[in-house]
């Protein structure tokens, strides 16, 4: 149980630190990300509402309140990080190798979790 409580804040606590990078980037450094959102064909307008949500999905994920919203959090996580995947893979610039971890970070802190609540 002891190691399961480890995985699940270790993964968790790696996750949040991620997100939490990527939603500043959004935020403090628009132009370098608005020229990669034109470069993979997103529109630009979804970078400020996307750097909210990944800050609600975090505040959701560490919430022990609200459950539902925790799995709202992370279905919306799994699918930031597989389009991400694909979207890296398209334009082939070598950086799918951030979304397979950030996609494994979700899948492991989603189990652990789910472990540590029964």
């Amino acid at each position: 149980m002891k190691r399961d409580k480890i995985v699940y804040y270790g993964s968790t606590g790696l996750l949040t630190l991620l997100m939490l990078f990527s939603a500043g980037m959004y935020v403090f450094n628009h132009e370098v990300v608005k020229v990669m959102f034109i470069g993979f064909g997103y529109p630009t307008y979804i970078i400020y509402p996307l750097a909210i949500a990944k800050l609600l999905g975090v505040f959701a994920i560490w919430s022990p309140k609200y459950k539902t919203l925790k799995e709202w959090a992370y279905a919306g996580f799994f699918f930031d990080f597989v389009l991400a995947f694909f979207a890296h893979k398209m334009i082939g610039d070598g950086e799918e190798i951030g979304a397979i971890m950030a996609f494994v970070l979700v899948i492991v802190s989603y189990i652990f979790g789910k472990k540590n609540n029964k």
